[in-house]
């Protein structure tokens, strides 16, 4: 049998946070892409598929999420981050006009909160925030309804929060 390594301090990430955006709009995942043709490859011209996102919903999100970070970033709202990042994302969803009224209810349901991260990451690259997503080294996500959680917002949309690693002296 083997034993996990001994488990080392927790990361010690600044308390207040890089990038605190508010992004209103309806949250685009993204991943799944449909064939939309044929195209030649520019290494070795052969026929290839091309590819599209099946999702219309992405580009306006992205666009969205880039604009909020960049205008942030202009005014000094932001700073721009380089080495590890943990990245706090609660996205509002909208609530089902099914669901009950007077209770708590979950979101459990598409879209995959993963993907929504992916077009998120994706978009903060594209504001020049981060050179790459790949910088997330610890991440938390949630999906909520208006007004049932303390980070939710009263419409559709994203609360986006990025940490960088604190001083360890």
């Amino acid at each position: 049998m083997t034993t996990a390594p001994a488990l080392t301090g927790a990361y010690l990430w600044n308390p207040t946070p890089r990038v605190c955006v508010a992004v209103y709009g309806l949250a685009g995942p993204q991943g799944s892409k449909s064939p939309a043709g044929w195209g030649k490859s520019r290494k070795t011209g052969k026929a290839i598929p091309l590819m599209r996102e099946s999702s219309a919903k992405v580009k306006p999100w992205r666009d969205k999420v880039q604009a909020a970070i960049q205008a942030a970033l202009l005014t000094g709202e932001a700073q721009h981050l380089a080495g590890p990042v943990r990245a706090d994302i609660t996205f509002t969803m909208p609530k089902p006009t099914s669901a009950p009224k007077r209770r708590r209810t979950y979101p459990a349901v598409s879209p995959d909160i993963d993907k929504l991260e992916r077009s998120t990451y994706d978009a903060i690259t594209s504001s020049k925030a981060w050179e790459d997503d790949g910088r997330v080294i610890e991440s938390h996500t949630r999906k909520v309804y208006p007004g049932e959680h303390p980070d939710a917002l009263h419409q559709p949309g994203a609360i986006i929060r990025l940490y960088t690693l604190g001083d360890p002296s």
